[in-house]
C-alpha cells in the first residue's frame, strides 16, 4: 500500500475543464487506490471543480468500474490488492467494450523498470509521489486537454492503408480498427503527419509526453514496438542514433 500526502486547498486555476463544452457532460474521472485518504481528498477536490468522480478501492474493481461507467480518465495506483495498476491497464486497453480513456499511475515507485511496465501496458502519464495537490491538478488539466483538442479536430489522416481520425482516436490499418492507446496513437499520428522525415527521439517526447514530463527515451523505443506489433514492421523505420520515421513509399 502506498501513501500520499495532500491538502484539500486547491485550487479552482482548472475551472475551464469542468466541462467538454457548455453542451456537453462533465468529464468522467475514476480514482483507483487502495488507501482511503487519497480516494477521499481527490474525489473531493475534482468533484468541486464539476467533474463526475468515481472511486475504486482495486485493480478488479477498477476495470469493472470502467467497463461500466466509460470514464475519460482513469488515475490509477500501481501496487493495489487483488490486481496490480498496471494489469488492470492492459485488462482494459485489450478490451475492445471499453471506449479508451487516458490513464495515469500515481505511485511511488520511480524506477525505470516500473515506469516502463506501465507505459508498455498502455499508460499516458506516470505521476509520482508524493506531489502537491496543485501540480497533480496541473497534470490532469493536461491530459484532459488532450481530449479536448481531439474533439476539435475531425481530420482523418490516410496513409498507406493506415487511416487515423483525430476526433474519435480511432486507427484503422485496411479498414480494419486497431485499438491503440493515446500515447501509441499520438505517436503513430505524429509519424503519419510528414511520411518520410526523420522525427527525433527529442522532438517526439516534445510532441508526445510534452516538456513537463520526465520519461526515458526507452518509452519511445517501447511505444514503437507496440505499433509494429499492431501494423507490421514495414511501416516505420529506425534511423539509428536518431530517431522514427514512417515510410515515404508504396512498396
Amino acid at each position: 500500500m502506498e501513501t500520499m500526502h495532500l491538502s484539500s486547498d486547491i485550487s479552482s486555476d482548472f475551472s475551464s475543464l469542468k466541462n467538454n463544452s457548455e453542451n456537453t457532460k462533465p468529464f468522467i474521472i475514476l480514482l483507483a487506490d487502495d488507501e482511503p485518504d487519497i480516494l477521499t481528498l481527490l474525489s473531493y477536490n475534482l468533484k468541486k471543480e464539476g467533474f463526475i468522480v468515481h472511486t475504486a478501492n482495486d485493480g478488479e474493481e477498477c476495470v469493472a468500474l470502467a467497463r461500466q461507467i466509460k470514464p475519460h480518465l482513469i488515475l490509477a495506483d500501481v501496487m493495489m490488492p487483488k490486481m496490480d495498476g498496471i494489469e488492470a491497464c492492459h485488462i482494459i486497453r485489450n478490451d475492445h467494450s471499453i471506449p479508451q480513456p487516458l490513464v495515469a499511475f500515481l505511485t511511488s515507485r520511480s524506477d525505470d523498470y516500473t515506469q516502463l511496465a506501465g507505459f508498455s501496458a498502455g499508460a499516458d502519464d506516470y505521476i509520482t509521489k508524493p506531489i502537491r495537490p496543485r501540480v497533480l491538478i496541473s497534470k490532469v488539466e493536461a491530459l484532459l486537454r488532450r481530449i479536448e483538442k481531439g474533439n476539435s479536430n475531425t481530420e482523418e489522416i490516410p496513409k498507406f492503408g493506415i487511416h487515423v481520425n483525430r476526433s474519435q482516436f480511432i486507427a484503422s490499418k485496411n479498414g480494419e480498427e486497431v485499438m491503440l492507446p493515446k500515447k501509441e496513437f499520438e505517436l503513430l499520428e505524429l509519424l503519419l503527419t510528414k511520411p518520410g522525415k526523420v522525427f527525433t527521439r527529442d522532438e517526439i517526447l516534445d510532441h508526445v509526453w510534452g516538456k513537463d514530463v520526465v520519461v526515458g527515451v526507452r518509452t519511445i523505443d517501447v511505444h514503437i514496438r507496440k505499433l509494429r506489433e499492431k501494423l507490421g514492421n514495414e511501416y516505420i523505420r529506425t534511423i539509428k542514433g536518431i530517431g522514427y520515421t514512417f515510410r515515404d513509399e508504396q512498396k
